[in-house]
């Protein structure tokens, strides 16, 4: 519409432009005709000087509107090219929608948690989960977040770990941009990596390229995710669902409230929820029976304890130290 109108006017001052053009020879031959002899020339080249002068009289005025017009022509031009831009960002911008927000108060750049991995009463390993800072991803702010899990010398002739994860977690939806793995257990290794296209519904790997479900998980930032959650108004046996990537399939994630317990660690006796992931992925941590975690009954819901079987037994993972909280740790008793 606004196109036909530019167009309509264009073609009105055209128009108007002719009739004024016309005018003006008019007057211009009036006025010649009128005007009395300059000197005593031959009536022949009286004749031919008239001739000459209306001849660039027509020729200028032909010129002014050739260039009025070809202004006119460019304007509408320009109008249709912005018209046609503002239409296709509107466009995109109804095609894209925003990230989702969620609101977090449970972690931030700083927090530190460290872990004694345990194999019955020995002390097999150590891990740390660490938030080291920002970093961007895809134009977008995200969580840098690592995760590594290392045997002790003296338990590594048993059974070696060195593993290390990463996640990139979206500041605004706490959901994850990129994941990486690295893992050597034993004679094993595998180095891993997937972003995450959530608005496109996409994962591209090391591997491939797969359909996700929109705000799909690795099996890192659905832990970090989780801590966001609020736990108060739940019961012992209610759930919480989302998804899980991992390797090339998406699972449905379903996270049991299995009850509240004072629980003593390493780090103090702290108030906890204990819950059950029912996915069970991920290197040392992968599971042949359930998987049992502790969290802080608090807003930070920080992880005191993980317990788990695996290929070599029974795990207990308990915090041992932690720092950089993003605020206290209220459900610490002692």
């Amino acid at each position: 519409m606004a196109d036909f109108l530019s167009l309509l006017r264009v073609r009105r001052a055209l128009v108007l432009l002719c009739v004024l053009t016309g005018l003006l020879l008019v007057v211009i031959l009036f006025v010649e005709a009128q005007a009395p002899p300059k000197s005593k020339k031959s009536p022949r080249k009286t004749a031919q000087s008239r001739q000459t002068q209306r001849a660039d009289s027509i020729a200028r005025a032909s010129a002014d509107s050739l260039r009025s017009v070809t202004r006119s022509r460019a304007l509408a031009d320009s109008l249709r090219r912005v018209d046609s831009l503002t239409a296709v960002r509107r466009a995109d911008s109804l095609k894209t929608p925003p990230y989702r927000k969620v609101s977090n108060t449970a972690f931030g750049v700083g927090e530190r948690l460290v872990f004694d991995v345990k194999y019955g009463y020995i002390t097999a390993g150590e891990a740390e989960m660490h938030i080291g800072g920002f970093e961007s991803i895809a134009g977008r702010k995200t969580y840098r977040i690592q995760f590594t899990v290392n045997s002790l010398p003296s338990f590594s002739w048993i059974y070696r770990v060195e593993d290390l994860y990463l996640t990139f977690i979206d500041f605004e939806s706490i959901a994850p941009l990129r994941f990486e793995q690295h893992i050597q257990e034993g004679s094993y290794k595998r180095d891993f990596t997937a972003d995450f296209d959530h608005l496109n519904k996409i994962a591209r790997t090391s591997e491939g390229q797969y359909p996700i479900p929109e705000y799909v998980h690795d099996i890192l930032s659905a832990f970090y995710y989780v801590r966001t959650v609020d736990f108060s108004g739940l019961k012992t046996g209610d759930t919480i669902k989302l998804y899980n990537f991992y390797r090339d399939t998406s699972h449905e994630l379903v996270v049991k409230l299995l009850g509240r317990q004072e629980l003593e660690v390493g780090a103090g006796t702290f108030r906890s929820l204990v819950v059950e992931p029912l996915v069970k992925e991920g290197g040392l941590f992968k599971s042949e029976g359930r998987i049992v975690i502790w969290l802080t009954d608090d807003d930070l819901k920080i992880p005191i304890r993980v317990n788990t079987k695996v290929v070599i037994g029974s795990i207990d993972v308990e915090l041992r130290e932690y720092s950089g909280l993003s605020g206290p740790v209220k459900a610490k008793t002692n």
